[in-house]
């Protein structure tokens, strides 16, 4: 199950444009990561200081444009040639970063425990994915609690304010999404230790990419 993941490449084509005039102004890719980590600041920012529903619109765009940029890096990395694993770390790095710094938004609203919680919960499927990707296997995406699945419980309680109800569906979605990609992790391990150690399907990297692990972006 693939969750929002489904929609990517219907989002990367609406970047097109975007895409290209950043290309032609010579922006790196390592820029487009950095402006990613910024947006999911101030998205989070608009989302701890602003009562609902006036945080919404400023959530959303803030949101929206950190998803573009974790689409954008990589894009511009492949179609510009700037593909190294300097890259690859710092779109890994920054897309953690940018994830985390989302969630803080709700401590104004929730207690400090139940922050954490969620901040845990929603670390556990990207790094379940890392760890597959670092066993040779391929990177897992999607789930019922991805990336833009989280951004999207952000958006809702900005507009509703429901803030403890969101950060229970997100605690709760995260951890079935890192079981599921746990057991799909593990089969695809000891498939590949069943075939000696080959798996044509390794080299995938990224929870939203599936090219070479020197794409250098997320």
């Amino acid at each position: 199950m693939n969750g929002l993941y489904a929609l990517k490449p219907w989002f990367a084509r609406r970047l097109t444009l975007l895409r290209r005039w950043l290309i032609r102004s010579g922006i790196s890719p390592n820029a487009v990561t950095f402006a990613g980590v910024l947006c999911a600041g101030a998205a989070a920012a608009s989302f701890a200081m602003l009562a609902a529903p006036w945080a919404v619109v400023p959530v959303v765009v803030f949101l929206t444009a950190r998803l573009a940029c974790a689409n954008l890096d990589g894009s511009i990395a492949r179609e510009t040639g700037k593909q190294t694993r300097l890259g690859s770390l710092l779109n890994e790095i920054g897309d953690r970063a940018a994830d985390l710094v989302v969630i803080l938004g709700f401590l104004p609203h929730l207690s400090p425990p139940f922050v954490l919680g969620a901040l845990l919960a929603s670390s556990a499927p990207s790094w379940i994915s890392i760890a597959g990707a670092a066993a040779g296997v391929r990177r897992i995406n999607g789930g019922l609690m991805g990336k833009t699945e989280r951004c999207l419980v952000v958006a809702v309680a900005a507009a509703s304010g429901w803030y403890a109800p969101a950060a229970v569906v997100m605690v709760v979605g995260s951890a079935l999404t890192a079981g599921v990609r746990l057991f799909q992790v593990v089969a695809l391990c000891n498939r590949r230790d069943g075939e000696g150690g080959h798996d044509g399907e390794s080299g995938r990297v990224g929870e939203d990419r599936d090219h070479d692990p020197l794409s250098g972006r997320l």
